[in-house]
């Protein structure tokens, strides 16, 4: 039976307007973001068969590749699953990996504490995914910035690997002054104007010394 022959009050769309979204099947809500069936099987049909082959939390950590190898979803249909899905993790803060929550400088502190007493600069770079999440840290070079020696190639490539959203670069000062340099700044510029033509932002530069550390989002430098 295609879900048109059903009665109006049955269609998990007219049914979801009438009694409240709480009130329908884990197969009628899932048919909502299916749309439509496929050969031989209606929409709410196709649900429960893929909710009897993989529960609730097994959908929500499906990939892309693995939405696509169920019988009846193409691309479009993943495409909306996984929205729904993710939407849904970032409303309820769902975070299976544990992974630490940097959204100011304060918190990139937290991962930067090893850098206060190194007695040569140390480059690093934090990469955050969409959801403020720290994915990796990554060491990119050892000795006195130069502008000349700090390539977008070897902070990006990284990031565009790890499928980061975000970077928040930072080094020491061990002089122990925190105000950036003339190649600081120089460094900054660069890195953040290579960031936009890849679509992956730059969300700070941290400086830190012994005592503190300076911000450049924070001082409106970025």
């Amino acid at each position: 039976m295609k879900i048109k022959d059903l009665p109006r009050v049955e269609r998990p769309r007219e049914k979801l307007i009438a009694k409240g979204a709480e009130n329908l099947k884990d197969s009628e809500l899932l048919a909502i973001l299916l749309r439509t069936g496929r050969a031989g099987k209606n929409v709410i049909e196709m649900s429960s068969q893929i909710l009897s082959k993989s529960s609730k939390k097994r959908l929500l950590q499906m990939t892309y590749p693995d939405l696509l190898k169920i019988n009846g979803i193409n691309s479009a249909k993943a495409a909306t699953l996984l929205a729904a899905f993710e939407l849904s993790k970032r409303a309820l803060d769902v975070d299976d990996t544990n992974l630490p929550t940097i959204i100011t400088a304060k918190d990139a502190m937290a991962q930067l504490t090893d850098l206060r007493n190194l007695k040569k600069e140390h480059f690093v770079a934090l990469y955050i995914n969409a959801r403020n999440r720290l994915i990796k840290k990554d060491l990119i070079s050892v000795g006195t910035l130069n502008a000349s020696l700090i390539h977008p190639r070897d902070v990006f490539e990284p990031a565009i690997a790890a499928n980061a959203a975000q970077i928040i670069i930072a080094h020491n000062h061990p002089s122990g002054d925190p105000d950036p340099s003339e190649d600081d700044l120089v460094i900054t510029k660069k890195l953040v104007e290579s960031g936009k033509i890849l679509g992956i932002e730059i969300f700070d530069h941290v400086i830190v010394v012994k005592d503190g550390f300076f911000s450049f989002k924070d001082k409106g430098l970025i």
